[in-house]
């Protein structure tokens, strides 16, 4: 996918946000990713992994060593070329984790601050349209100390959007507010997607919100870019071992390439397993690191073992189970040491009588493997302590 967005941007056929910087520090960085108009794009990633940075870069708040920005056929940064264009140039709306609303000004006269080229009946018309697009009609009198936490933040987006900007980035916009409310905005912002055709970057902390809400996720970490891809392809196919751990999924193992019966087959420890895709260009006797998805092992009913083809069962000993309201969380343990872990319903795990030591049977899907190759598990987890 990087290819193509790369060979897209040099022919000047991306219509979107396009974001490739380089630098050796103070903040190390080489990153790509881009963003189509009407997408919301999520930057996730450790503290310290560049997501901050790399939003005051596309803003022009930071200027890397090498490194180019653009946006459809407007080049904001060309280190090449000595290239930066200015804040006010580039038609960004950003909406800061604190807000940054003045608080001496009322809410509709925060939203009107972009607006100052607009004669004053048509600034305050068009600030009024904004605050009933997020929901606050009739508080636009009200200063920000008057309002929650989560009308200020409408009050910020409103006036980000009232720019009528290029590109909206938004830097943990809800990270400040309580869970509740932090839902009811994650739903505004759905909503008012529909309204808006402009390439959105969303700098989060929280994988479930970038899940919920964005169409791609960029995977970032030491300020390196490791992928980018739908949140459904990050979670089934992540590119390495790194990118697994960093997306919190925890099923990685190691493997031995072997033929039976004339099929290529992974050999983990004491099983033998069949896979769909990823194999048969591998040489016989290589390790590789493999990952699957939770949601590709099948817990067996004790009165209904399967024996489906593709289906890899096996057996496993219940090691630890968390019950966490209607979810339980499950770990197995195979091949005497090797850990798989996933969540089933609460009522679903008291329906098969799982209890810590029980030997119970499951399906690992051969189509849900996916194959790693290059990569050490182990090694792969030492980097990620760098």
């Amino acid at each position: 996918m990087a290819d193509s967005l790369v060979a897209s941007r040099d022919a000047g056929q991306f219509p979107g946000l396009c974001v490739a910087v380089t630098q050796t520090g103070p903040i190390p960085l080489d990153a790509e990713f881009a963003c189509q108009p009407g997408e919301l794009l999520a930057l996730v990633g450790p503290s310290g992994s560049g997501k901050t940075t790399l939003l005051r870069t596309i803003a022009g708040l930071y200027r890397p060593q090498n490194g180019r920005v653009a946006c459809a056929d407007d080049v904001w940064f060309d280190a090449e070329r000595k290239h930066s264009l200015s804040p006010q140039s580039r038609q960004v709306g950003m909406v800061f984790q604190d807000y940054a609303l003045f608080p001496h000004l009322t809410a509709l006269e925060n939203i009107q601050l972009p607006l100052r080229h607009l004669p004053q009946p048509q600034r305050r018309e068009q600030a009024e349209q904004w605050l009933g697009k997020v929901r606050l009609e009739g508080l636009g009198k009200r200063y920000p100390n008057a309002l929650s936490g989560g009308q200020r933040q409408r009050v910020a987006l409103a006036r980000a959007l009232a720019r009528d900007p290029k590109v909206l980035l938004l830097d943990e916009p809800f990270s400040a507010v309580d869970q509740v409310t932090r839902r009811r905005l994650q739903r505004e912002l759905a909503l008012l997607r529909q309204q808006i055709d402009i390439p959105i970057v969303l700098v989060t902390h929280d994988l479930e919100e970038a899940t919920a809400l964005a169409d791609q996720i960029c995977v970032l970490h030491n300020g390196v870019s490791l992928q980018q891809d739908t949140p459904e392809a990050l979670f089934s196919r992540p590119s390495s071992p790194l990118v697994a751990r960093l997306l919190d999924r925890h099923n990685l193992f190691e493997g031995i390439v072997v033929e039976e019966e004339g099929e290529r087959r992974l050999q983990w420890g004491e099983n033998c397993l069949e896979v769909t895709v990823g194999l048969n260009d591998l040489p016989l006797g290589e390790s590789v690191a493999w990952y699957l998805p939770p949601s590709d092992i099948v817990l067996h009913r004790r009165d209904r073992p399967s024996y489906g083809e593709r289906e890899n069962p096996l057996a496993a000993t219940v090691e630890e189970l968390v019950v966490l309201g209607g979810i339980t969380s499950v770990s197995l343990r195979v091949n005497h040491g090797d850990m798989l872990r996933f969540d089933i319903a609460t009522h679903a795990a008291r329906r098969n009588q799982l209890t810590r030591g029980a030997v119970v049977n499951v399906s690992l899907l051969a189509e849900g493997i996916h194959i790693l190759p290059g990569h050490q598990v182990r090694a792969d987890a030492h980097d990620k302590r760098k």
